[in-house]
């Protein structure tokens, strides 16, 4: 539609609280401007503004274009945590040298999975991470891989053992500054918080949507999670032998 009426958006907002969209483009006309709307969706601008471009740089910055149609992606995504059993007597037990070496070795079974998983790491939480995944399929098979991961590594003479829990859940999550927010981000993390050592619990939604891509699970649970009221169900990712 750009193309047909020489119309090319810039930038648009949404306004949550008032229910209105801003688009800041630039179009030969207002009649272009509302034509390109019209026959793309069927809504047209209530009001048109002319502005200068030359002000509008100078009040927003540089403006990118929008990233091409063929490469947009959802914003519904799977977030994974995990977190080191343990971690803080681990600390003290072994000292903060052995530590840090436990530590990467750690490190290094995790992004191994969430590479190969095609998963993006949002953020590393110090005995964990946080990550992001466009699939929930990849999500589940990044689970396993990790839990897979740290049932084979062997660890040195007198070093602990390495345990992890993992905990999940879909949603349209808030992507701001390279972080992600909100109730999806939230669930997850108490979801992590609520498994044991070694085993991957998930949501309701993950769990309907992980069984449409062929994965099993155990029997639904009811856990009662820190700042959500009532039980939650959950479900335990069932892993087949790796």
């Amino acid at each position: 539609m750009e193309a047909k009426y020489g119309v090319q958006f810039l930038a648009y907002w949404f306004d949550a609280d008032n229910g209105e969209v801003f688009c800041l483009a630039k179009a030969p006309r207002p009649e272009d401007m509302q034509a390109v709307h019209r026959e793309a969706h069927g809504l047209i601008p209530n009001e048109i503004i002319s502005v200068s471009e030359d002000n509008v740089f100078r009040f927003l910055g540089k403006i990118n274009d929008p990233v091409d149609h063929t490469q947009a992606t959802s914003a519904f995504r799977t977030i994974v945590f995990t977190d080191l059993k343990g971690s803080t007597s681990l600390l003290q037990e072994v000292g903060e040298s052995a530590y840090m070496v436990l530590l990467a070795e750690h490190d290094l079974i995790l992004r191994r999975a969430l590479v190969a998983s095609r998963g993006r790491e949002v953020k590393h939480t110090g005995d964990g991470i946080m990550a992001s995944f466009d699939d929930v399929a990849h999500a589940l098979e990044c689970a396993a891989a990790i839990q897979d991961g740290f049932d084979a590594w062997t660890p040195k003479v007198g070093t602990p053992e390495l345990r992890v829990r993992i905990g999940m859940a879909a949603g349209e999550p808030v992507d701001h500054n390279d972080d992600m927010f909100g109730s999806t981000v939230n669930l997850a993390s108490r979801i992590c918080d609520a498994a044991d050592a070694g085993h991957v619990l998930v949501s309701e939604l993950v769990h309907d949507l992980g069984i449409k891509r062929g994965f099993s699970f155990h029997e639904a649970e009811e856990r009662v999670l820190r700042g959500f009221p009532g039980p939650t169900v959950v479900f335990e990712l069932l892993r087949t032998p790796s």
